[in-house]
C-alpha cells in the first residue's frame, strides 16, 4: 500500500515537473499572444506604450536608491553596503509577490477567454511567471550589473530561471485556491506583505534577536533570499537553505498538478 502510494505520488510528481514545459512548447504561440494582449492593455493610451512596463519597476528601484542612499544614508555592518543588499534582495522579491499574488486571480481576469469556449486552461497559471520573469528578470539583470558587476548579471539571468522554475507548482495550487476559496484571496496580499517582513530583504539575518534567527528556517523565502544573496554577493549560506526550499517545491508538485487537473472541469462553474 505504502509503496503504491509513493509510486503514483512520484509518477504525479513528474508529471507536475513536465507537463508545464510541454504545455510552454505546445501552446507557445498562444502563450506569446496573451501575454502581448496583457502589456498592450497594461499600457494602452500611453505614448512610450510597452517600455512602461520596464520603466515602471525600474523607477521604483530608483526610488529606493534615492530614499536609502542619499535620505536616510542606511548603513550596514560588513562588507555588503545595504542598499546593495536590499536590492539584491527586492527585486526578486517584487517578481515572487507579482507571481504569486496574480496566480490568485489569473482564472478569474482570463475567464472571458474559455467561460464558453474550448481552451487549454492549463496555460493560465503561467502567465504570470512568464511575464513577471520578463519584466523583473530584465530588471534585476540590470540592478546586478549596475550593483556588483557584469558577472553578477548572468549569475543573475540563472537565479531568475531557478525562481521561475520553483514557483511553478505554487503558480497552479494558488490559481485553483483563488477560484474557489476567494476569501483567501481578499487575504493573500496581507499574507505576502507580511512575509515580506520576516524574510531577511530589509536588515540582515544577524541583526534578528538570536532566539528568533531559528524561525528563519520556516520561512522558505528566507532560504530563497539567502541564497540569492550567496550567488550574488558572497553571503554566508548553509546546506538547509538548499534542501528546505528544494524539499518543498518536490513535495508541492505532485498535489499542485492533481488538483489542477481534477478541478480543471469544474472552473467555468465556479466562476
Amino acid at each position: 500500500m505504502a509503496a503504491n502510494l509513493a509510486q503514483r505520488f512520484a509518477r504525479n510528481a513528474v508529471a507536475g515537473a513536465v507537463e508545464p514545459f510541454k504545455i510552454l512548447f505546445t501552446q507557445r504561440t498562444l502563450l506569446r499572444l496573451l501575454i502581448k494582449r496583457d502589456i498592450v492593455n497594461r499600457t494602452a493610451g500611453t505614448i512610450l506604450g510597452g517600455v512602461w512596463v520596464l520603466a515602471q519597476p525600474a523607477l521604483q528601484m530608483l526610488a529606493f536608491w534615492f530614499l536609502l542612499d542619499f535620505v536616510l544614508k542606511v548603513k550596514f555592518p560588513g562588507q555588503v553596503p545595504f542598499l546593495n543588499y536590499f536590492l539584491i534582495g527586492m527585486v526578486p522579491w517584487v517578481l515572487i509577490a507579482e507571481v504569486l499574488g496574480r496566480s490568485m486571480t489569473v482564472l478569474a481576469e482570463f475567464s472571458p477567454l474559455y467561460r464558453r469556449s474550448v481552451f487549454p486552461l492549463s496555460i493560465l497559471p503561467v502567465i504570470p511567471l512568464l511575464l513577471a520573469g520578463l519584466i523583473y528578470g530584465t530588471v534585476f539583470m540590470i540592478t546586478a550589473a549596475v550593483l556588483e558587476g557584469l558577472l553578477s548579471a548572468l549569475f543573475a539571468v540563472g537565479v531568475v530561471a531557478a525562481l521561475l522554475v520553483w514557483l511553478l507548482p505554487f503558480c497552479y495550487l494558488l490559481a485553483v485556491i483563488g477560484l474557489f476559496v476567494k476569501d483567501i484571496a481578499q487575504v493573500f496580499p496581507f499574507v505576502l506583505t507580511m512575509a515580506m517582513y520576516l524574510t531577511p530583504i530589509l536588515y540582515m539575518p544577524e541583526m534578528l534577536p538570536e532566539q528568533f534567527r531559528g524561525f528563519l528556517a520556516l520561512n522558505p523565502f528566507a532560504d530563497i533570499v539567502a541564497l540569492i544573496h550567496a550567488v550574488l554577493q558572497g553571503q554566508p549560506f548553509t546546506a538547509g537553505q538548499w534542501v528546505r526550499p528544494l524539499l518543498l517545491w518536490g513535495l508541492c508538485l505532485a498535489p499542485a498538478w492533481v488538483l489542477f487537473r481534477r478541478t480543471e472541469p469544474h472552473m467555468r462553474e465556479a466562476l
